[in-house]
């Protein structure tokens, strides 16, 4: 057959040759210019040349880069430019090997919006490479394979594997010498799990602190709430003429124990936020926002609160507990003032117990040490008050006096109370999955209640605190037409439509996926299906977008009814696959899927993105909420970086 081409060939006419002739020469050259295209050399050095099986030798890998062109560090974050690998090819003389980096440049890239790593000139790294203890005497070949991407300004090669090699000798008789790493090089650990593609951990932190720093503003907030209420407003007159009154003693003794005393509050409270953290540990913390068992005990808590607050009973701490301390605390001194502290906090709790358990529930679900910080900041602000009064006493006769106010704010706070209680209903009714307690349900209670207390407020529902020819004051008609206010704005989401920050807190309909802006297709989700994801995605050409997430997760809602249906991240959303993985349901697929996460990713924390390609390999991962949706639209775009296992080009502008 290739003769006859040939003769078919040579019989042509000059002129039919010319085409023929230039297509050989390009199919003949391009492979010679694609590799004559590599604008970095590489060599391996060996020190010492030569050492004893079971020693150590250090490699020098070394690369000369092209004015121009720069490589990417060993820990640049996958979703963007290929991070460079370096390994030692096996051998027989090699037990084990470990490499380390210099100090890379680091600056952020628009092209792949991330932070990038990189190296220009002539870096060099270290490879610090473990003789087998029973290596054969003689001389082995050490191969170094680095596989790694070059770009510039205006383009980016595919990635490329080079070796380079050097002579070790074994001899028995060979000196060990000590293996020292210079001054700042970093271990590249191989198997090391990359970092978020497109949340460096700079932006992580940032988001974690802002989100600390709202926690604690809301908890200080709630601690100065709590004054206002009608088991402590009334106690700030007694409390406060104990320092003030005193038989002996000067204005500073008054101050400082005054101080003591808004210790004993503060170290109460900040007790229970230490026990908290401690019992449950880190995983516990993030596990108990969903578990049915922590969240029917808290409804139960704050059913027994709001129906109290509402005057059907009345919760108190047993008197001979507080008979016992009021007793320490009239012995005096630094002791007794800090007793009496422990004793108002305790006698508070029916009041306070709320503005604690809400703050308690949100701070286990938030991790780490939430629960200490949030009972230390709640406690600062309910004590403050009382430390202020006596560096400034003359304050005392300002504040308004306890009357029918009071009585107002508990029933108010008993209304609000149950609101709340429904929520944990809520998660047990998600994990569950009973789809009882459903959006409409879930709005349809929270309208009636947040209605109830506007109306009282104006006095067409008649509980305590509320005479019927009493006049409604400006404070109180502008409270009572907000509350009424906030229940009718909450009717539109019965039937579909978005809530914004409290979609968060909302169940998700049913029928959510099906209202989408401009009446565009609704995104479909696989549910616990990653197997058959993978599979549709190897057999459709696309990548898997995996949603770690819960049935109770706030964060998780709030992403899907917020973030979720922005035009431009559902536009980005529809070339995957997507799948929802739940990881806090009761079910066996939770089981799984939480294992799943956590083997893969070193985490349970939901929710959790990441996305894989036809072969279940992780190209990229996005942790936690963002309200940021260019953030987010990054990491959804980091799929044209990755999928045919390289960058793209790029072009100037």
């Amino acid at each position: 057959m290739n003769k006859m081409k040939t003769a078919r060939f040579l019989r042509a006419s000059p002129a039919a040759r010319v085409p023929l002739v230039i297509l050989a020469v390009f199919l003949v050259s391009g492979p010679v210019h694609a590799e004559k295209l590599d604008p970095a050399k590489w060599s391996l050095d060996l020190e010492p040349s030569a050492t004893a099986p079971g020693s150590k030798v250090l490699a020098r890998l070394a690369a000369k880069i092209e004015p121009g062109w720069h490589l990417y560090s060993l820990t640049t974050p996958a979703g963007g430019p290929t991070p460079t690998t370096i390994r030692i090819v096996d051998n027989a003389a090699v037990e084990r090997f470990r490499v380390f980096e210099p100090k890379p440049k680091s600056a952020f890239d628009p092209t792949f919006k991330l932070e990038t790593e990189t190296y220009e000139g002539e870096p060099a790294f270290l490879i610090e490479i473990e003789t087998k203890k029973d290596a054969a005497a003689g001389a082995a070949e050490v191969v170094a394979a680095v596989r790694y991407q070059m770009c510039t300004e205006k383009i980016c090669l595919p990635p490329v594997t080079r070796r380079a090699a050097a002579t070790l000798g074994v001899d028995a008789s060979a000196k060990a010498e000590a293996i020292v790493i210079p001054a700042g090089y970093i271990e590249a650990k191989p198997g090391a799990p990359a970092a978020s593609a497109q949340k460096p951990a700079s932006s992580v932190a940032t988001s974690d602190s802002q989100g600390l720093a709202f926690f604690l503003l809301t908890a200080f907030g709630f601690g100065l709430a709590a004054i206002f209420t009608p088991c402590v407003f009334p106690m700030i007159p007694i409390t406060m003429s104990y320092f003030l009154n005193r038989p002996s003693g000067s204005r500073a003794e008054s101050v400082v124990q005054a101080a003591i005393f808004c210790i004993g509050i503060i170290v109460l409270f900040s007790g229970l936020g230490l026990l908290a953290t401690a019992v449950l540990g880190p995983f516990g913390i993030v596990q108990i926002g969903s578990n049915i068992w922590v969240n029917g005990f808290i409804a139960a808590i704050f059913l027994a609160f709001g129906l109290s607050l509402l005057g059907a009973f009345e919760v108190t701490i047993p008197s001979t507990l507080l008979t016992r301390l009021d007793r320490v605390s009239q012995q005096g001194g630094t002791t007794g003032t800090l007793v009496m502290g422990l004793t108002f906090s305790l006698a508070s709790f029916a009041c306070v117990g709320p503005f604690m358990g809400t703050l308690l529930a949100a701070s286990v679900q938030g991790g780490g040490m939430r629960p200490l910080l949030g009972m230390l900041t709640f406690a600062t602000g309910l004590a403050l008050p009382f430390f202020l009064l006596a560096l400034f006493p003359s304050f005392l006769k300002k504040m308004p006096k306890s009357g029918g106010w009071l009585a107002r704010v508990k029933v108010v706070m008993g209304f609000i109370i149950l609101a709340v209680m429904f929520k944990y209903l809520s998660s047990i009714d998600q994990v569950l999955q009973w789809n009882f307690l459903t959006r409409e349900r879930f709005l349809a209670l929270w309208i009636v209640l947040f209605a109830m207390a506007g109306l009282y407020l104006l006095g067409y529902v008649r509980l305590e605190g509320v005479s019927k020819d009493e006049p409604i004051g400006l404070w109180r008609l502008m409270i009572g037409i907000a509350l009424v206010a906030f229940a009718i704005s909450l009717v539109p989401g019965m039937f579909g439509a978005k809530l914004g920050e409290l979609d968060a807190y909302v169940p998700v309909s049913n029928s959510a996926g099906l209202n989408t802006a401009g009446g565009e297709p609704a995104l479909v989700w696989m549910k616990n299906q990653f197997p058959q994801a993978i599979e549709k995605a190897r057999r459709e050409g696309k990548l898997v977008l995996v949603n770690f997430t819960g049935y109770a997760c706030t964060n998780c809602h709030w992403m899907k009814a917020n973030m979720f249906t922005r035009p431009e991240i559902r536009y980005a959303m529809q070339g995957f696959v997507l799948v929802d993985l739940y990881t806090d349901g009761t079910d066996d697929p939770s089981r799984v899927n939480q294992e799943f996460e956590e083997k893969n990713f070193g985490t349970i924390a939901i929710p959790y993105y990441a996305i894989f390609d036809g072969d279940g390999k992780v190209l990229a991962t996005f942790p936690s909420l963002t309200r940021n949706p260019q953030e987010f639209l990054a990491f959804l775009n980091a799929r044209a970086a990755v999928k045919t296992g390289h960058a793209p080009v790029r072009t100037a502008g």
